[in-house]
């Protein structure tokens, strides 16, 4: 895609004739046999310039070869690496076939459970981890997800500068996959990142002593970046553009109103993903989550959009309509100049007014709507508790489920805003990252450092308003917001029936387990309850 986005538009540039292309200046035609000129008919290849002049073209313009050649560095950077991942993948094919004795035509067929239960009977019998004798399903999850669960709780202890707030705008979510990229150069694998491999975190993130040097390394190394990112700006915003020309334009010309569609946002992935959650769990949660979501932002209505709606879709229908009669009636009418771009716009003009009127038969319930999605998602701040009429709620909840043309914008504005994120907002939290790094990472036999979050231990990250009295003995510093550490314990201890959780989480999910039993011989028999009410939801999640 990376070529074909590169060559075909050098080709666009420099090699297309659009004073032919266009009619503005007439191309002689002539037929063999006859000695008038045909000027009526204009072919593609007339449009197309001769290579010798199209390369003349291009080597005159010194901004394209500059954009070329930087193309060419990174996709050279970009084969070297899809070369050395090959070469991963390949000794990942032969472990699963050779050790798991899994068959590559059979891999779709496995859920993960399996693959994760040969691979602790692997260890038992091969000792793969020389540095202890059994590995468990929780020492897995944390060799796979060892980065990202930092990420989450740096997310979740709102430890980066991604909420800023705006005027005219309020407070806004900033997250693109650019800004991610970066954040993870800085702190993961990057030169000069706090971790010095995949698996250990530099000696000199573990001492107090040394935490305002580290800090003042890592403040310049953020602003480093940052410029960097600045002087590449021009190059990333081109592609960016391009890359989104040619992957949307043909979709909304198609379904102008899939940019009204909504999508989860990266920040609200990382805002509701638990500690230990795998991508495919994630994934499949937030599915299941997308249809109650997209009901419950839905059900918020403008009166005064709806009317102009209806009223700009009935004059541009109107219109529309007036020029398809005159098609059919006589197809010369498509010969006028402009009048398919004028059929084209006035289409999109209709569907997109429409996606702004509601369906008369919604009901108003707001309160069920968002419980059903808290099923699913398992994440609510407590002030939307009773508050999911208030425009407040859903304006948040769309920080976490944004438009599908909000995630295109966002990431067309990343290359300008991440250089300036990185130099201005992020230096300021050196220190606190520095901190945090030192603070909550432990060291795991044969597992190397992790973040101690992702441990689950209610005693030392419990949060006391889900905790008996006594079962935690955490700060306000150390406890995990939003009650992460407990809902997490759940989740993982729910897709891992067989891990066994050290003794606190233990006697934290027994209790739980007690609780459930005595709602649910209290709620009426399932078999009464409709499946799309609240509680039905609730309780199947």
């Amino acid at each position: 895609q990376f070529l074909f986005v590169v060559t075909f538009t050098t080709f666009l540039l420099c090699c297309v004739d659009y004073d032919v292309l266009f009619a503005n200046r007439p191309l002689n035609h002539s037929h063999a046999g006859t000695a008038t000129p045909d000027r009526s008919k204009v072919t593609l290849p007339d449009a197309v310039l001769p290579a010798p002049q199209c390369a003349q073209r291009i080597r005159a313009s010194g901004w394209i070869i500059f954009l070329l050649v930087m193309a060419a560095v990174f996709w050279l950077y970009r084969l070297v690496k899809v070369l050395c991942s090959l070469l991963s993948y390949w000794e990942i094919r032969t472990f699963y076939i050779k050790a798991l004795n899994i068959p590559s035509e059979g891999l779709c067929s496995y859920s993960w459970q399996e693959v994760q239960a040969r691979l602790i009977s692997l260890q038992r019998r091969q000792q793969m981890c020389v540095h202890k004798r059994d590995l468990t399903e929780l020492d897995i999850y944390h060799r796979i997800l060892r980065f990202k669960n930092y990420t989450v709780a740096m997310v979740n202890k709102s430890l980066l500068p991604v909420r800023f707030r705006l005027p005219l705008l309020g407070t806004v979510v900033f997250l693109t996959q650019g800004l991610k990229y970066n954040l993870e150069l800085l702190l993961f694998w990057g030169p000069g990142s706090l971790f010095q491999n995949k698996w250990s975190l530099r000696p000199q993130c573990k001492r107090v002593g040394a935490r305002r040097e580290l800090a003042r390394r890592l403040a310049r190394a953020m602003v480093l970046l940052g410029v960097a990112n600045l002087l590449l700006c021009p190059c990333v915003l081109v592609w960016q553009l391009l890359y989104a020309f040619f992957s949307y334009a043909e979709v909304i010309k198609r379904e102008p109103g899939s940019l009204g569609a909504r999508r989860w946002s990266l920040y609200g992935r990382h805002y509701l993903r638990h500690f230990n959650e795998l991508n495919h769990e994630l994934q499949a949660r937030l599915s299941r989550g997308y249809k109650p979501a997209t009901k419950y932002m839905n059900s918020f209505t403008s009166p005064l959009l709806t009317v102009l709606a209806k009223n700009v879709g009935f004059f541009a229908g109107s219109i529309l309509a007036v020029l398809i009669v005159l098609t059919v009636y006589d197809e010369d009418v498509l010969t006028v100049q402009h009048i398919l771009t004028a059929i084209t716009l006035l289409g999109l003009v209709v569907t997109v007014a429409r996606s702004f009127i509601p369906d008369e038969h919604t009901v108003w319930c707001p309160e069920q709507l968002l419980q059903r999605v808290l099923a699913h998602v398992h994440y609510m701040p407590d002030h939307w508790q009773g508050n999911a009429s208030r425009a407040e709620t859903r304006s948040e909840m769309a920080q976490l489920f944004q438009y599908k043309a909000v995630f295109i914008l966002e990431e067309l504005l990343s290359p300008i805003l991440t250089p300036l994120i990185l130099i201005f907002a992020l230096p300021s939290r050196a220190l606190d990252i520095v901190d945090f790094f030192r603070n909550f990472t432990v060291e795991v036999v044969g597992v190397g450092d992790i973040c101690s979050f992702a441990q689950l231990d209610v005693r030392n990250h419990g949060n006391p308003q889900w905790l008996s009295a006594g079962q935690t003995e955490a700060s306000v510093y150390q406890q995990a917001e939003n009650g992460k550490t407990e809902l997490s314990l759940m989740h993982f201890a729910i897709t891992n029936p067989r891990w066994q959780p050290p003794p606190p989480s233990e006697l934290f999910l027994s209790h739980l387990k007690e609780k459930v039993q005595q709602d649910a011989a209290a709620a009426p028999p399932a078999r009464q309850l409709l499946p799309d009410v609240p509680l039905g939801a609730s309780l199947l999640s």
